[in-house]
């Protein structure tokens, strides 16, 4: 058993989710125990998808006559190799790669999943009984957006097929959502979100730093800090607490010691108005600002992030960037959204 954190389970549907082949085989029973485990991974927060060899439409009939296919997102039902399906849907999700497990009765299609991304967790259909006691299989915290994670990302597929048959610019299509992006001081009953989010967010995490709820509950009530979290909705649905920042105040300067944002947005540019709205915050404070970020294998998008910004580096040694917002530097939000400021107004 690795320690890595699963947050997508890929399911084969013959000889795995359900008894028999469905090219083959009458009637089709599910497999013991399937349904237990699909609900309660979801309830956990964890995201489920299919790899299976079939043709799609059968195959989503069979799942809706099992009342099972809202369960799943980003299906890959098609007659190409597993190891390339599971990379589409790794794609659509925006997750690691070695955040994925994968579930198959058959030794050559876990073999070749294997061999072609060795990052995936790949297991036995055989051994289901266990897989709910697994330990990447129990996220520390279950948090109201965890429940909801499915719908989120069902909505996600809305926007992404709308978004395919769009004619016009990205930025012409985002005007279309109506999105609005909600600031505000992060509470008690946000903190199990935001230690969430510090765990499972790598790629656009500007220190790579997780923050425990008791860390959290300490800076919310310091004095000496600000902690923000963000959230944004748009006409099809929300997109839950998507980001988070926490800001060390001193006398004249502050420092962000954290930026961070959900994997899920970041094609809506919302890294850069969040660091937009604490750089306004500083100058109406009449108070520099500087940036800690700590560069990691995954997190370069953040430095951009920074840069574009109108940050600059001070210092850089030692695995550690300092940087230094240019507070004058003119620019706006984007148009196509509306922010609504709560830390303020509070």
């Amino acid at each position: 058993m690795s320690s890595k954190t699963i947050k997508c389970v890929v399911w084969d549907l013959d000889q795995t989710l359900w008894d028999g082949i469905l090219t083959e085989d009458g009637a089709l029973s599910l497999r013991p125990k399937v349904r237990e485990i699909v609900e309660e991974l979801d309830r956990r927060g964890i995201l489920q998808s299919i790899c299976s060899k079939n043709d799609y439409e059968p195959a989503m009939k069979q799942l809706k006559e099992f009342q099972l296919e809202k369960y799943f997102v980003y299906p890959q039902i098609n007659w190409g190799p597993k190891s390339e399906n599971i990379k589409k849907i790794r794609e659509a999700l925006n997750f690691g790669i070695d955040t994925f497990a994968f579930i198959d009765d058959q030794i050559f299609e876990r073999e070749e999943v294997a061999y072609a991304i060795p990052e995936v967790l790949c297991i036995d259909a055989n051994s289901l009984d266990r897989l709910l006691d697994r330990k990447e299989m129990l996220p520390q915290y279950v948090t109201e957006d965890s429940r909801n994670r499915r719908l989120l990302y069902l909505n996600d597929m809305e926007r992404n097929q709308i978004e395919e048959s769009f004619q016009g610019t990205p930025e012409e299509f985002l005007k279309t959502l109506d999105l609005k992006f909600t600031v505000a001081p992060a509470d008690e009953k946000d903190l199990l979100r935001v230690e969430e989010l510090t765990v499972r967010t790598h790629q656009l995490n500007s220190t790579g730093t997780q923050y425990s709820y008791e860390d959290l509950l300490k800076l919310i009530h310091s004095e000496d800090h600000i902690v923000l979290i963000a959230q944004m909705d748009d006409k099809y649905g929300q997109y839950g607490k998507i980001g988070i920042s926490v800001i060390e105040k001193h006398e004249d300067y502050w420092d962000i010691k954290l930026l961070l944002m959900s994997c899920r947005v970041i094609s809506k540019g919302v890294g850069a108005v969040m660091l937009k709205y604490i750089m306004k915050l500083a100058l109406e404070h009449g108070v520099r600002l500087y940036a800690d970020f700590v560069p990691t294998d995954r997190n370069r998008i953040m430095y951009i992030t920074y840069k574009f910004g109108g940050f600059k580096e001070i210092k850089n040694e030692g695995g550690y960037i300092r940087l230094e917002a240019d507070l004058l530097q003119k620019g706006e939000y984007p148009d196509y959204l509306t922010l609504i400021d709560e830390f303020k107004n509070e």
